[in-house]
Order: C-alpha cells, then structure tokens, then sequence
C-alpha cells in the first residue's frame, strides 16, 4: 500500500507559477510511474503529466505542454509538478497517482491504483 501526500496547491494569479509536490509513503515508489490528474468542478477528473520510474520519460497533456513540467526525486520519494504561465482554466483539484502495475506512461485514471488526496489549485484572472 502506498500512502501519497499532496501539497504546494494555493492562490496565485494568472501569469504566475506554483509548484506541486506529492510524497509517498514507500520506497517501492522509485519503481513506478507516478501521474499528475486535475478535476475542476463538474468536470471529469483530466490527465495533466506522466514520469516513468527513472524520470527519463515523460508525457504531458497538450493543454498544459511547455507550460508545466513534471519530475521526481527518487532519494526524497517525491514527485513535483512545476506550473507556470498559470491560467484560469487551470484552475481545479490536483491529484497525484502512482502506477505499480506498469501500464507506462498512462493517461487514464484507471491505469493508476494509488492515489492522493488532492491540492487546491485556483488562479485568479
């Protein structure tokens, strides 16, 4: 069972930058490959980024490419999720997961089996 802890989600304004963290409770971490989803209200939980195991892969949503970057300190079991040129529309709750069953870089929610508990994200125009 792996335990994931979300945190860095605030207020900032439109143009600015966060960055998100996810730490996990595990060492078997270092073998997975962790996501980043968001769901704004009334809207479906949405793929955002994808870092294998190594940190050498990754894969991002057209939405947020160029924009945001994924990454992973495997010493410190924590993935990161640098945003910037924040817009409203990526306003929403942001979830990190964890893939133990190697589907690789997965963009559907049902590729990943462990997830965290989310961090507000709004951005103000």
């Amino acid at each position: 069972q792996v335990h994931l802890v979300e945190s860095g989600g605030g207020l900032v304004q439109a143009g600015g930058s966060l960055r998100l963290s996810c730490a996990a409770s595990e060492r078997t971490f270092n073998s997975y490959t962790m996501g980043w989803f968001r769901q704004a209200p009334g809207k479906e939980r949405e793929f955002v980024a994808a870092i294998n195991f190594s940190g050498r892969s990754t894969n991002y949503a057209d939405s947020v490419k160029g924009r945001f970057t994924i990454s992973r300190d495997n010493a410190k079991n924590t993935v990161y999720l640098q945003m910037n040129s924040l817009e409203p529309e990526d306003t929403a709750v942001y979830y990190c997961a964890a893939d133990s069953r190697s589907y690789g870089l997965g963009r559907q929610t049902h590729q990943y089996d462990y997830w965290g508990q989310g961090t507000q994200v709004t951005v103000s125009s």
